[in-house]
């Protein structure tokens, strides 16, 4: 788990790194990603439940 003194200490050198301007750019393109991954695996989950539906309906048919 990490401490306060290492937090502290990452948040810095990513200040040093990257400067205050481009922080918010790159927490905002994080953001974006991590939104696309949830919409594709909620994409998945509902296309696969489409899918099992349709066999359901196959099979009744028959």
């Amino acid at each position: 788990m990490l401490g306060t003194w290492e937090i502290i200490l990452i948040v810095l050198v990513v200040l040093l790194i990257f400067g205050g301007k481009k922080i918010p750019e790159l927490m905002r393109g994080l953001g974006k990603g991590i939104r696309s991954f949830k919409d594709g695996m909620n994409g998945k989950e509902e296309s696969t439940a489409t899918q099992v539906k349709e066999e359901e309906k196959k099979d009744d048919v028959k």
